[in-house]
């Protein structure tokens, strides 16, 4: 999950940054309520970490300008202002979650995770692709209700496509959810992993779930679909350019 942190405390938004990265989340961090919507504008993100006090802007002003943009990435806010008004004014903005500091590390992941299941049309943690079932919580896959082993690379590539079911992935996507910009090797990597997560899938019945779009990425079909798929096939909405954030 790639998170938008928007804090102007510096020291703060280092420790939440350390703390989410722990979690596995890939976090991009800005002290500019500006800067954050124009980040917003060009690229994708799962959730927004929003305090509401900013040196340039107030948080409820960012939330405002992103719906007004038609941006619907969902925004949790964490802020130390307690007061119920504060609440009902970031939600009637169009928060989707807030929380108040100090903060229990365990709820704030728990939190992002519900937040980014609802807006990608989840309810529950386990998320169902036809016999397969990927469990977040717990970080592992069954097929048809056996365990499918994979490693910690192969289970956050499934990951990623199941959450994005429908959407083609870039190879900088990928090494971005895997790496979050810091050492990463060579791009052809993605296709040994998709190769080999393939077989696995395979092997236990999963069937063909993950179709190449030549020129673009990866995508994630319901449907047990051959491993290519041509542009010209998919809806227009899921062929638009995904954009990821340079780290």
């Amino acid at each position: 999950m790639r998170i938008l942190l928007v804090d102007s405390d510096q020291s703060a938004a280092v420790t939440l940054s350390q703390t989410l990265r722990n979690a596995s989340f890939t976090v991009d961090h800005t002290p500019s309520g500006e800067e954050a919507i124009e980040m917003l504008r060009h690229y994708d993100y799962d959730v927004v970490v929003l305090e509401l006090m900013l040196n340039d802007l107030e948080g409820y002003e960012v939330i405002r300008r992103v719906r007004a943009a038609r941006i619907t990435t969902p925004i949790l806010v964490l802020s130390a202002l307690l007061r119920s008004q504060a609440k009902i004014r970031a939600f009637s903005m169009g928060a989707d979650d807030y929380m108040t500091k100090p903060y229990d590390a365990g709820e704030l992941v728990a939190r992002l995770q519900a937040v980014m299941r609802r807006s990608r049309g989840f309810a529950e943690p386990k998320l169902r692709v036809g016999n397969l079932e990927l469990d977040l919580n717990g970080k592992n896959v069954t097929v048809d209700g056996g365990a499918l082993h994979l490693t910690g690379k192969e289970y956050a590539i499934l990951e990623l496509l199941v959450i994005r079911k429908g959407s083609v992935l870039t190879k900088d996507a990928f090494l971005n959810h895997l790496y979050g910009g810091i050492d990463e090797p060579e791009m052809k990597i993605i296709d040994v992993f998709i190769c080999k997560l393939r077989r696995k899938l395979q092997n236990v019945g999963a069937g063909n779930l993950i179709a190449t779009v030549w020129g673009r990425g990866y995508i994630l079909r319901e449907d047990d679909v051959a491993e290519t798929v041509s542009l010209a096939s998919l809806p227009s909405q899921v062929t638009a350019p995904i954009v990821e954030a340079a780290v």
